[in-house]
């Protein structure tokens, strides 16, 4: 992403004390909008994404 490695390198030591790895986005997932959708089906919908692999 583009955006991410603008502020790396133009924030790297302030960004350092912050953020140990290199990356400044998560893999999670977000809900930005949901067009009016009932509460339950978003439940759903979140409960039923793969989860990223505990490391």
């Amino acid at each position: 992403m583009v955006t991410s490695r603008a502020l790396r390198k133009n924030h790297a030591e302030h960004l350092s004390k912050f953020y140990r790895k290199r990356v400044l986005w998560s893999g999670s997932y977000a809900i930005l909008t949901a067009g009016g959708a009932p509460l339950e089906v978003l439940k759903q919908y979140i409960q039923g994404q793969r989860r990223p692999p505990v490391a």
